[in-house]
């Protein structure tokens, strides 16, 4: 396997406080990441990097072949390339369904009208809502829109797909719909990094855990790990259900 996205000694503040300490990883294509810790550990900070949300002072970054860290970076075609979901969803209300999904693929991809429906389709089928094309999101429910915020990056056809905290604002109900999704992508072979506090998803999809731990990553190894911490750091962590 070969890795598509590869962070080294990456450092990244916001004015004085270092938030990440020299961070490392690889991810290999493919391959579903699952990334732990407690808030203010720099795990959200470090995917906002990888799609050049946010700058870094010093490291390396390379994500699909882009260099992040250069200044001649090509943002239009590293974010044709990686897709993103947040915790919000970021639907416009005013539009459906099908013209929230269509609207980067006919105005960066230039795709004709028919096809974008047909591709906006397709999303929503490997969302389980293909029923909802002609809906508008305030007509969703909160897992409903979030699975149409998935959908939407799939229409961009990403060779990574990012998920920070996706289910954070959902109810357990919802959030087994979205975390289903998920599963089923990374069944896909989608390669996926995903910040997230559900540990039983982490343990039971992802090839491998990476725990940040005060802007470092502290322990890493297959989901596993998580029933056998090596670092005290770790054990406080999942003992404080956090």
């Amino acid at each position: 396997m070969s890795a598509v996205v590869k962070l080294h000694d990456i450092h990244k503040s916001f004015g004085s406080v270092e938030v990440l300490k020299g961070v490392s990883f690889e991810i290999d294509k493919g391959e579903v990441v699952a990334i732990i810790g407690r808030s203010g550990s720099g795990k959200s900070t470090a995917l906002r990097c990888i799609n050049r949300l946010e700058t870094i002072q010093s490291g390396t970054l390379e994500v699909c072949g882009h260099r992040i860290d250069h200044a001649d970076l090509d943002l239009r075609a590293l974010r044709q390339d990686v897709g993103m979901v947040f915790q919000s969803y970021n639907l416009f209300p005013h539009l459906t369904v099908e013209e929230n999904i269509t609207l980067a693929p006919r105005r960066v991809k230039k795709l004709p009208t028919r096809d974008a429906r047909a591709l906006a389709l397709s999303s929503l089928e490997r969302v389980g809502l293909a029923e909802k094309i002609d809906a508008y999101p305030e007509q969703l429910s909160g897992g409903q829109q979030q699975r149409v915020a998935i959908a939407r990056s799939l229409a961009m056809q990403p060779k990574v797909m990012l998920f920070d905290e996706v289910t954070s604002a959902l109810d357990p109900q919802l959030t087994g719909e979205v975390l289903r999704v998920m599963e089923i992508l990374a069944q896909g072979g989608m390669t996926m990094a995903v910040v997230t506090h559900e540990m039983a998803f982490a343990r039971r999809v992802a090839d491998r855990v990476i725990f940040m731990h005060q802007g470092r990553v502290w322990e890493t190894g297959p989901g596993a790990m998580l029933d056998d911490p090596q670092t005290p750091e770790l054990r406080a962590f999942l003992a404080n259900g956090l």
